[in-house]
């Protein structure tokens, strides 16, 4: 018998900086109207200067730990997702690891933009099944506030600040907690110039008054039209592919948590799955876009209100640079 991946708890984090839409005003041509009918975005969260994307995570794991318990010497392995760690190196998932006191942990990142949660999600997967560890933190922190340009008035704001994390494990002392049944990851290298970070890598180095002033170091959004209608696409193909594997049709679904990318997007998905717009849990209007820290933050969210309950079937989907999508099936 195959083993059970436990979810033992969930925990999020957004700072406590509110940036609504008017704030754009001063450095473009916009209004509230203008990005929320296009966006589904009325505010987003941003971090203050001196809290780098480990902190974020940190709170993540502490929210989630007032519950939990969890001795961090006992934490075997953190996977982080992000695209905003604190440096270059050494990775986030090892300050985060600092942070908490896991010490015992096996800590790194894993960067796949706005899929990075259900990324992070199927690594550590791997490594629970095959019984190299018997738990796992999996995180995802971002802080997008660091990479956009101001004065893009495409991209600009659509970004937010957040982090999220769940605790897995196989002990089977925890039998009845909901169980991740499955992850799907899928990636397309050929189309990964449509969103696109270019400087700060082995390409453009050294970083140079030149790469600055080109505003190379900035995340940037290119040929958006092009963007939304493949999301669109990769997004109902993950939704259907975890669909298939586990015997599921669109009417046995309780709750989406999709990446909040875009609420256009997020209705078109949900036509081309056949779920009700309704089953899909939207953050965005007030937290925006926080790449792959979206996810498990409208879980956490989701798991604490009440929306998601015991013995719900649970979808979670995401879309992002790379290009990355993905999906994961968890059985509540």
């Amino acid at each position: 018998m195959e083993k059970e991946i436990y979810i033992v708890g969930t925990g999020s984090y957004v700072p406590k900086n509110v940036i609504n839409n008017e704030f754009f005003k001063q450095f473009i041509e916009t209004s509230d109207e203008w990005i929320y009918t296009r966006t589904g975005i009325r505010e987003r969260r941003w971090a203050d200067r001196d809290e780098a994307a480990s902190d974020l995570a940190a709170q993540a794991f502490n929210k989630m730990n007032k519950e939990l318990k969890i001795d961090p010497l006992d934490i075997e392995l953190i996977v982080m997702a992000t695209i905003t760690p604190d440096t270059q190196c050494p990775s986030g998932a090892n300050w985060l690891e600092a942070k908490i006191g896991a010490k015992n942990a096996v800590s790194f990142d894993v960067t796949a933009a706005c899929s990075g949660f259900i990324f992070a999600l199927d690594v550590a997967k791997q490594y629970l099944l095959n019984g190299t560890f018997k738990n796992a933190l999996v995180v995802a922190s971002e802080i997008m506030s660091r990479v956009i340009d101001l004065y893009d008035r495409d991209s600009c704001i659509l970004w937010g600040d957040a982090a999220g994390c769940v605790f897995l494990t196989t002990d089977e002392k925890y039998q009845g907690y909901p169980v991740l049944k499955s992850t799907h990851i899928f990636t397309d290298g050929e189309n990964g110039q449509n969103l696109l970070m270019p400087g700060g890598g082995s390409k453009t180095t050294p970083i140079s008054h030149e790469s600055v002033d080109k505003k190379l170091h900035y995340l940037k959004l290119i040929q958006a039209n092009d963007s939304l209608r493949v999301a669109v696409r990769r997004f109902s193909e993950s939704i259907k592919v975890a669909l298939k594997n586990n015997n599921l049709s669109p009417e046995d679904i309780n709750v989406v948590i999709p990446h909040q990318a875009n609420i256009r997007i997020i209705q078109n998905v949900a036509k081309l799955s056949k779920i009700p717009m309704e089953k899909f849990y939207l953050t965005i209007e007030k937290y925006a876009n926080s790449s792959s820290s979206t996810v498990p933050t409208a879980l956490d969210e989701a798991v604490r209100d009440g929306t998601i309950k015991k013995g719900d079937n649970v979808i979670l989907t995401a879309f992002g640079g790379g290009l990355t999508w993905g999906s994961a099936y968890i059985k509540w």
